[in-house]
């Protein structure tokens, strides 16, 4: 998998505790690597970073990457064969609340990591992680390319973009010789669901923690619609987007996105319903409508993936019915079975790993 580049190297995930960065880490881990991570503590309780054990796993920092010096310690530390920057405050309406600490961890946070890759000058291969609502979204019915304006009306989608032009000029200002020991690229995905996820205002993990408790569940927005795809399909792009800067300097600088089909964009009503299938056998619905947002949220934002299939061959794997099916298992068998979620983790990445490699997918190999 992934051409056994991770085996036996040393990768830091920041944002490691969170939903993202855990399923990265169980994935790596499967791949041989040894995972050290950063983060400011558990965002969520539960949390899938400690339902998972995972502290025992991996060497773990407690630091926040508002901390440059702290950042470029630990890193100097570390000295990471790979970077993967994820740690970010994730959620629009806590932007709103929060502005200034939404631009201190997504804007400078990013900065931090860059400059000290800058200082400390080792060899190193970064992939750093922004959003889809980096872009300028005036809602069109296509998906947005890499070159498309950069932007957004709230706070946590002006940090995002603002982080990829931080990106974009570390790069240009620091990292684009050919010389230079640090390999960067930018990757975009958003509307990520799968198990773990407790975040607070996301739909998934607001329907889980209501009927896990036999509650109804409020819907913001219905008839929203979003690209949904499983964590694993995005993940699946960064770790191959990593094997292939690793192998290919050629692809240093640039940026891509990961999303699913074109077809493959379905409202908020499709998902909830989706998954009261597979959570329960009730036929009755587990939701009700609620009052209309205060903030801004956009309703259509999707992404054009040809550049990834172009230079990476990355496609995504699984079909709208497999991720929800993934997702509400996922949450069934925690709440339900109390299992060991770790190897039943490390099953359903299995399972996606055969749906992919029945597609031919060049990273299986």
């Amino acid at each position: 998998m992934f051409n056994n580049i991770y085996k036996d190297k040393k990768v830091l995930i920041t944002g490691n505790t969170g939903f993202k960065g855990s399923w990265l880490t169980v994935w790596l881990l499967k791949l041989g690597a040894k995972v050290y991570g950063i983060s400011k503590g558990i965002p969520t309780n539960p949390s899938m970073f400690e339902v998972l054990n995972l502290k025992d796993k991996i060497e773990y920092h407690v630091l926040n990457i508002n901390n440059l010096e702290q950042v470029k310690n630990t890193i100097d530390k570390i000295r990471p064969d790979f970077i993967f920057h994820l740690a970010a405050q994730a959620i629009v309406g806590k932007s709103y609340e929060n502005p200034i600490e939404t631009f201190n961890t997504n804007v400078l946070g990013t900065a931090h990591i860059l400059d000290s890759m800058r200082v400390l000058n080792f060899k190193s291969t970064l992939v750093m992680i922004t959003s889809d609502k980096c872009y300028e979204n005036v809602e069109w019915k296509w998906g947005y390319r890499e070159t498309d304006h950069l932007g957004g009306k709230d706070p946590y989608s002006a940090s995002k973009g603002a982080a990829e032009m931080i990106i974009h000029s570390f790069f240009h200002s620091f990292f684009k010789n050919k010389e230079s020991n640090v390999r960067l690229v930018s990757v975009r995905a958003g509307n990520v669901i799968g198990g773990g996820d407790w975040a607070e205002k996301r739909l998934v993990p607001d329907c889980i923690k209501s009927w896990s408790v036999n509650e109804i569940i409020e819907i913001r927005n219905p008839y929203s619609t979003r690209p949904w795809q499983h964590v694993l399909e995005p993940l699946s792009g960064y770790l191959r987007v990593g094997q292939v800067l690793y192998e290919n300097i050629e692809i240093s600088g640039e940026s891509y996105n990961f999303g699913p089909p074109a077809n493959q964009i379905h409202n908020v009503m499709e998902v909830i319903e989706n998954l009261q299938k597979y959570w329960s056998d009730s036929n009755e619905n587990q939701y009700k409508f609620a009052k209309k947002n205060s903030f801004h949220e956009a309703g259509l934002l999707k992404l054009n993936c040809d550049k990834a299939l172009a230079d990476l061959k990355w496609l995504p794997v699984l079909d709208f019915h497999k991720t929800t099916r993934f997702t509400a298992t996922w949450y069934k068998e925690f709440y339900t079975n109390k299992s060991d979620m770790y190897n039943f983790t490390i099953n359903q990445i299995d399972e996606y790993f055969n749906f992919a490699k029945e597609k031919d997918l060049i990273w299986t190999v």
